[in-house]
């Protein structure tokens, strides 16, 4: 009887492990739910709408767009570790993920146990941004200015922490000057505060950043990352005047620890294939972002990488959430 019972175990075992295999190679069978963990209208929000409106298409069932803002990201990821590791609950994170530890000292989740990495989406460089009467013309005219009068400068940013946050900060240490920083609720309204003269400087993302910069209404002084952005070709780098700057915000796709690794790889392959469509390309390309689209493996080293880069600077700047 025993033996009856081992067999039948083992049988059952099998049926499951079966069932399952057959259900990752249909995936999706139903609707799946993309966590978005900040408000509508941001860069995150139109990536994963650009992206989940080409994605829907090729699985033929719907991507449901859920904005989850809060706390930095920390909301939506609580919400996405609750969800089942099927596939069927997803988020687009930003780059202030792998930092938010040392933001928040108490997280309701582990930032590397508690997540599966899918792939890195895109990236776009932060942009120094002034009013387009701004007297300061040149990188270098802030630089004098912030010197000549330590603290009377400020720059805007869409919160504490966040990659505009952290581009004002690694800019201030590197360039040895002091800019008072100002944290708003997402950077929209950070160049809301900008064009009504609140304060003379912002650092925004390409996509937050590229219809003020087509209007008219503000000038790039300089970009963030080492080289100069394609869609900006007549703007500096930071770099160009402080050796060694090099900074970014990039934007990844993550489910719940203990995804099963071909579903994985599905929804990574997937992904990846969205990002290199024509109209992606076009979308993304006028918001100034550029697409990637990696392995799980990449994408995971790459959380880990900013970790530590950012771990020290954000210490060191006694960067703490509200």
């Amino acid at each position: 009887m025993s033996r009856w019972f081992g067999v039948a175990a083992a049988i059952a075992a099998m049926l499951v492990t079966a069932g399952g295999a057959s259900a990752q190679s249909t995936y999706p069978t139903k609707a799946v739910h993309l966590l978005v963990p900040y408000a509508a209208g941001g860069a995150v929000d139109v990536l994963a709408r650009t992206l989940g409106d080409v994605v829907s298409k090729q699985w033929g069932q719907s991507v449901i767009v859920e904005n989850r803002p809060g706390a930095g990201g920390v909301v939506a990821s609580q919400a996405l570790v609750a969800s089942a590791p099927d596939g069927y609950t997803l988020m687009v994170v930003a780059s202030g993920h792998p930092t938010n530890p040392f933001l928040y000292p108490k997280l309701p989740y582990d930032t590397f146990k508690d997540f599966t990495p899918v792939t890195l989406l895109a990236s776009s460089p932060n942009i120094l941004l002034v009013r387009a009467d701004s007297p300061y013309k040149t990188l270098a005219d802030v630089i004098a200015a912030a010197k000549a009068k330590p603290g009377s400068l400020s720059f805007g940013h869409a919160g504490i922490g966040t990659s505009q946050h952290l581009a004002g900060t690694l800019f201030k240490s590197m360039a040895k000057v002091d800019i008072e920083p100002i944290p708003y609720k997402g950077g929209a309204l950070a160049i809301n505060d900008l064009l009504g003269g609140q304060i003379p400087l912002s650092f925004n993302n390409g996509p937050e950043a590229v219809g003020q910069l087509q209007a008219g209404t503000v000038r790039a002084l300089a970009v963030t990352t080492a080289t100069r952005a394609s869609f900006l070709p007549d703007v500096p780098s930071i770099a160009e005047a402080v050796p060694g700057y090099d900074t970014e915000v990039w934007w990844g796709l993550l489910g719940p620890r203990g995804m099963a690794s071909d579903l994985v790889e599905k929804i990574s392959h997937d992904f990846v294939a969205a990002l290199n469509t024509d109209d992606v390309k076009q979308r993304l390309a006028k918001l100034g972002a550029t697409p990637i689209g990696s392995t799980p493996q990449v994408f995971d080293v790459k959380i880990h990488a900013d970790y530590d880069k950012w771990g020290p600077i954000i210490q060191a700047a006694g960067i703490k959430a509200d």
